[in-house]
């Protein structure tokens, strides 16, 4: 079960809001601004009940929103199904930073009428297509700032509640855009039950073609590596992005949010940042994704992937059953040439004639691609280490985990500043080596890679935030990984020199 913690953790202190060297006064004051408001744990599940049957779903109440990201202005429709019928309650949140709370509440609307709604039928690929009655729906305000917003259901019959998770955009020009994995989300969401990206029907862990799975469904219980129940909802942004959200949004950062699906479908939308922000588990990704990050970094712009695993699934993106485009995705292929014996089920069959995505990432998810590791220091000189105090070898316990990066790519000027073995246990080495990377941009940008999913557990411990332990176990908040990814952050906004 989630822990509420007080948020900080041993050692952690949280400089004062805008207080960041290098970031522009005037655009991290809107951060500033929003997170000086009266901040709520509230937005905390406080009952929350799985069905054994399905091992995944939250019958009493759940939900899912008509979009993955919205703009101000635009009408945003809740689909939500009570089984036994209910009136609910939506208690709408930001998620940020708020004095440690984690939210500020923004909305609050019904009661509403909750009733059943019917499950939809297998389709072809085996997709799952709500085609459910919009249960209620409002506005976007233009005050609303771009951010990760959650809503909060209640079924006021059993008090048993769940969350929708959707996205605030806008088109403003900001410091850094935060790109939320969202495609991952959708891809390991089993809802109703065992109707995942994996589920072929007959393995756990398909890895292979022609399983479709769509957004127009609740998002299940998380399904992987231990049992949170209380982020039921939330597909993974609780579980891999909210403590770097907590931190950046802490610090008064000028960060703006996307979804995958924004990177996919608007490429346009890098055009207004300085830095790019992969993070947590953002492993599926479309060509199209593919090619806008690339030729951004042409343009100059700078990446971070503070995310393991990552560009690793590719997939395409289609309509739904009322022809709404992106809302129903496929896996096509792999980011990666062959590494037999392939570490999962039909993986063998994709055709490997995407594009190596050690080639963006700087490195990429290869055999035995799960495990755990200490994040050591291979380069103590380098400026990514300035203030850390860390020496060749000095390590970050546990950090690495539970996917991560090898295989650096053959690009000018990469540097290697961790890599180090993999574990499968605690002194028991997998075979496998992690490897984190830095590599210059044609402009004077640079681009990162952390190589592992964990990197915001060095960062923060927001309220709510569950620990993971598997293989390794990281440590919480450090203030080695938060000085590392300052010093980042700071060269990312630094001008580029404007060369062709």
């Amino acid at each position: 079960m989630l822990r509420s913690t007080a948020g900080i953790g041993a050692g952690f202190a949280i400089a004062p809001l805008g207080g960041l060297a290098g970031a522009s006064p005037a655009s991290s004051a809107r951060v500033a601004r929003e997170n000086a408001k009266p901040g709520t744990r509230d937005w905390q599940l406080t009952r929350s009940q799985i069905d054994p049957a399905t091992k995944y779903r939250c019958p009493w109440i759940e939900g899912y929103c008509s979009h993955t990201s919205i703009e101000a202005g635009e009408t945003l429709q809740i689909f939500v199904s009570a089984n036994p019928a209910s009136e609910f309650t939506l208690d709408v949140y930001r998620m940020g930073y708020y004095g440690g709370m984690g939210g500020r509440q923004v909305h609050s609307l019904g009661p509403f009428e909750g009733k059943t709604q019917a499950d939809p039928v297998v389709g072809l690929k085996r997709v799952r297509d709500c085609r459910w009655t919009p249960s209620c729906g409002f506005r976007i305000p233009h005050d609303w700032l771009s951010g990760v917003y959650l809503g909060k259901l209640t079924a006021r019959r059993t008090g048993i509640q769940s969350y929708v998770v959707f996205i605030v955009r806008d088109r403003r020009k900001a410091d850094f855009i935060f790109q939320c994995s969202d495609n991952t989300w959708q891809a390991y969401n089993r809802w109703p039950s065992q109707y995942a990206l994996y589920d072929d029907g007959h393995s756990q862990w398909y890895w292979g073609a022609n399983v479709q799975v769509c957004f127009n469904r609740p998002y299940g219980r998380y399904c992987q590596i231990f049992d949170a129940p209380l982020s039921t909802g939330s597909g993974e942004f609780l579980l891999w992005e909210f403590p770097t959200a907590y931190w950046m949004e802490s610090r008064g950062y000028d960060i703006t949010y996307i979804s995958n699906l924004d990177t996919h479908a608007r490429p346009e939308t890098l055009n207004r940042a300085r830095g790019f922000l992969s993070v947590g588990h953002d492993e599926y990704w479309s060509l199209e994704m593919f090619e806008t990050v690339r030729r951004a970094i042409g343009r100059g712009l700078s990446v971070a992937f503070l995310s393991g695993n990552t560009c690793c699934g590719r997939v395409l993106l289609t309509e739904d059953a009322g022809r709404v485009p992106n809302r129903v995705f496929e896996r096509l292929d792999v980011f990666s040439p062959p590494d037999p014996p392939e570490p999962f089920d039909h993986m063998s069959g994709l055709p490997h004639r995407s594009p190596n995505s050690n080639l963006l990432v700087g490195a990429r998810s290869i055999p035995p691609v799960t495990g755990g590791a200490d994040w050591a220091c291979s380069l103590p000189d380098h400026w990514l280490f300035d203030g850390t105090g860390m020496k060749n070898g000095d390590s970050i316990p546990g950090l690495v985990g539970w996917e991560w990066h090898g295989d650096p790519a053959p690009i000018a000027g990469l540097e290697v500043v961790s890599t180090g073995p993999t574990y499968q246990a605690p002194g028991r080495q997998n075979g496998g080596t992690y490897t984190a990377t830095l590599y210059p941009g044609p402009k004077g940008n640079v681009v990162f890679n952390a190589s592992t999913i964990w990197w915001g557990d060095g960062l923060s411990a927001p309220p709510g935030y569950l620990r993971p332990s598997v293989y390794t176990s990281p440590k919480g908040p450090d203030p080695r990984v938060q000085r590392i990814t300052t010093n980042l952050l700071r060269r990312m906004l630094e001008p580029t020199d404007g060369k062709a």
